[in-house]
């Protein structure tokens, strides 16, 4: 299982997506296990952090970043400057 990431996607491919009518979640700096039951695609906003599947290697994920994280995925996130993002699940 792969995590996708786009870094600065073009404004068009985010207005076709719909990305600023997607929900906001926001986290402080913080470590804690994740386990994905649906697809998420996610557009960072703001900060930092390194998300890394469990078996796989560690992924960067910055201010800028289209995310895709696949249904089922297991991993831990490591919030390393407060994230804020909009996201939608499939």
């Amino acid at each position: 299982m792969n995590i996708e990431v786009i870094t600065n996607p073009s404004q068009s491919q985010l207005d076709e997506m719909g990305v600023s009518g997607w929900p906001i979640w926001e986290k402080e700096v913080s470590s804690f296990p994740w386990t994905y039951d649906m697809k998420e695609v996610c557009y960072i906003l703001e900060g930092e952090v390194t998300v890394t599947p469990n078996g796989g290697e560690p992924i960067h994920i910055k201010a800028g970043d289209l995310v895709t994280f696949p249904n089922g995925m297991s991993c831990h996130w490591d919030i390393s400057e407060d994230i804020r993002k909009h996201y939608q699940f499939s």
